[in-house]
């Protein structure tokens, strides 16, 4: 018999690739239809009186520690609950292949995927599947954290209900700033080399008439900019990656036009201030503004590399310092933060920051973690979830914790103005910020709200000066009243927007790069839009204002 359950446990995990396993269930698996069970709740007060073992699925990075149970918030949480997860582990760079396999598998799979991150496809696939459970029901009545953010900001309730009115998810929340000043406002922020504008006695430009007047300087001086600044390599004046996120240059077209630019790289959705779902790649502001990008090509301003570097060559260049402007969620990534500053936005028809999509409601993951139907405690399993919503909890599982064994902490324990204990943000020294914090976090579900900073915990150094410089430099600019938010369609919407999508952002991003580098015509300009026309670009923007208008009709109800 020991022979047959060891056999068993090696084929269960198996059946999940390399992933760690630790535990194995029997061979018969009942699944909970989906019936919310009820449970008196002072059965589940934390400390439970008697240990209560559950199951757990998640990921982690590579070279950092694979057994959850290592980890200083996990031992501390079995203490705090007197819960014990048996965990499943995969390695975060293998996640996506090995949890397709383990969610087909009920006799091997968890009570709960802690690291799903699963999208609005897989969600919905999942629950036609009755592979999860739906959690509206036991959010309130057993979470009272999360419960608490959803009272607050009944956005994200919304953000996370499909068309049913069932929630599939729990999700991760980070507020960094809110409306107009939160951080994911802004994507590819452009910057500009202050050190050379110094030497060369140039001010920072504020319309696109200075600002190719300061590219022209810089190629133009190229020679004393290198011997003064002991340049490795040619000087560039612009760089960057086009089509690529946050590498993209076309946060510089903003002011022509209308003003919507196309901040959407992945949709180009943009909405107008009558709650009008418009593309950004068809508008005017877009066709001028791809003009002028061509005329700075033309004049060897802009990086022959951009249409094709990658990553490790962008960053490479600019470490060298032979960049003039680039582009980046910020500037230490490829430069560093002594010499540059952000570029303002640039005036052309007018002054406008597109806002990016869903930003107003902060970072969101509607998909971060689901509960399985072969829990058979599901309120238990939701009751232990809901510590990670604790104010206190959350921070650390985004970022890192205190008083581990090791070098190096995210935080150390201090308090607030009140004298209550607050995680406050160590300093790291050399040591690399993405390295601690993944040796550290645990991620999954959770929420970290902007009236939390200062009380619970402080805000990242990192975060805080990109904080500022949208403040002092980007919001202002920011004019529109409604940005696309975070809504949640039926998976045959998704489907067929996926479909329409892989069309029409081809063919947009294929044009951005043929037309910077070698123009376009009127007769260029009507074609590329009756081809985004015969992508079904009409049938794309109709699902969008369908979800978007069902959103802010549930936004109504709600208030």
């Amino acid at each position: 018999m020991k022979k047959v359950m060891n056999a068993v446990c090696v084929l269960a995990a198996l059946s999940v690739g390399t992933g760690i396993f630790f535990g194995c269930r029997g061979k018969d698996v009942s699944l909970n239809g989906g019936e919310m069970q009820k449970v008196d709740p002072s059965e589940l007060a934390f400390p439970l009186k008697k240990r209560t073992v559950i199951t757990g699925l998640t990921s982690f990075p590579a070279n950092t520690e694979s057994n959850p149970n290592n980890r200083t918030i996990f031992k501390r949480l079995q203490e705090k609950t007197n819960v014990e997860v048996q965990w499943t582990a995969m390695q975060s760079d293998q996640w996506n292949d090995k949890i397709t396999l383990a969610m087909a598998n009920p006799k091997t799979l968890a009570d709960f995927v802690f690291n799903a991150s699963f999208n609005d496809s897989s969600l919905l696939k999942y629950a036609e599947q009755e592979i999860i459970i739906p959690l509206e029901g036991y959010i309130d009545t057993y979470m009272p954290n999360l419960k608490s953010v959803f009272d607050k900001y009944p956005e994200y309730r919304a953000m996370c209900t499909d068309s049913n009115g069932h929630i599939w998810g729990l999700p991760w929340i980070e507020q960094l700033g809110s409306g107009k000043e939160a951080i994911q406002v802004i994507d590819n922020m452009s910057f500009i080399n202050k050190a050379w504008l110094d030497y060369l006695g140039l001010e920072i430009p504020t319309n696109i008439e200075e600002f190719e007047k300061v590219l022209v300087a810089f190629k133009e001086n190229a020679a004393r900019l290198q011997q003064e600044f002991k340049i490795d390599g040619s000087v560039i004046p612009m760089s960057c990656i086009m089509n690529d996120g946050g590498q993209d240059p076309y946060v510089l077209i903003n002011g022509f036009g209308d003003g919507y630019g196309d901040a959407d790289k992945g949709r180009h959705i943009a909405v107008t201030d009558d709650r009008k779902v418009i593309c950004s790649a068809t508008q005017q502001g877009f066709k001028k503004g791809t003009a002028w990008l061509h005329k700075l090509y033309e004049q060897g301003l802009i990086d022959p590399e951009a249409f094709t570097q990658e990553w490790s060559t962008y960053v490479s260049k600019g470490k060298s310092g032979r960049y003039g402007v680039c582009f980046s969620w910020d500037v230490a990534n490829i430069a560093n933060l002594r010499d540059w500053v952000p570029l303002p936005v640039l005036a052309a028809d007018t002054r406008n920051l597109t806002a990016q999509n869903g930003s107003f409601t902060s970072g969101f993951d509607r998909g971060r973690c689901v509960v399985t139907a072969v829990a058979k405690n599901p309120a238990l399993v939701c009751a232990w979830l809901d510590q990670m919503y604790d104010p206190f909890q959350s921070p650390q599982n985004n970022w890192g914790t205190y008083g581990e064994d090791d070098e190096f902490d995210i935080f150390v324990l201090g308090k607030n103005s009140a004298g209550e204990k607050m995680l406050k943000h160590a300093p790291l020294g050399s040591a690399s910020p993405v390295e601690v914090r993944e040796a550290e976090s645990v991620n999954g579900p959770l929420a970290i709200l902007d009236e939390y900073y200062g009380v619970y915990v402080t805000c990242p150094d990192d975060a805080k000066y990109r904080l500022d410089w949208i403040k002092d430099i980007y919001a202002p600019d920011v004019h529109e009243k409604y940005v696309y938010p975070n809504v949640f369609m039926t998976r045959e919407d998704t489907e067929e927007l996926s479909n329409i999508q892989a069309d029409v952002s081809k063919a947009i991003n294929t044009a951005k790069s043929d037309w910077v580098m070698n123009g376009f015509t009127e007769e260029d300009w009507e074609a590329f839009c009756k081809k985004l026309d015969s992508y079904k670009l009409p049938t794309m923007l109709s699902i969008f204002q369908k979800y978007l208008d069902s959103y802010y009709a549930s936004m109504e109800k709600q208030n």
